[in-house]
């Protein structure tokens, strides 16, 4: 079993930074890829950026340049750094993992693993 909390959430002025972390517990060997993705009101959830294990990172399109995903293999922790933040950013942000599909095999447990989410307010 794999539990992930985040934490870091909160409100900040448009402009300001935050940093979100997304700490991972149980069998960790078992994940592959983690991940945040958010979810504004009202709209679906979307992916925010990617990180294998070996440090491979993939963003979305909004987010390049601006939010820098980052992984502490040794403390089983992603970070997710977001600057220049604008109101359009505000949503939960949701700490993601993918487990490898040997490990859910064998376990029976989920492919995926969610965090309970962190919520993100900026405001203008």
């Amino acid at each position: 079993q794999v539990q992930l909390v985040e934490s870091g959430g909160g409100l900040v002025q448009a402009g300001g930074s935050l940093r979100l972390s997304c700490a991972a517990f149980g069998n960790i060997f078992s994940i592959n890829a983690m991940g945040w993705y958010r979810q504004a009101p009202g709209k679906q959830r979307e992916l925010v950026a990617t990180i294998t294990s070996g440090g491979s990172t993939n963003y979305a399109d909004s987010v390049k340049g601006r939010f820098t995903i980052s992984r502490d293999n040794v403390k089983n922790t992603v970070y997710l750094q977001m600057n220049s933040l604008k109101p359009e950013h505000t949503a939960v942000y949701y700490c993601h993992a993918d487990r490898t599909p040997q490990w859910s095999a064998y376990d029976g447990r989920p492919l995926e693993v969610w965090g309970q989410g962190t919520l993100v307010t900026v405001s203008s």
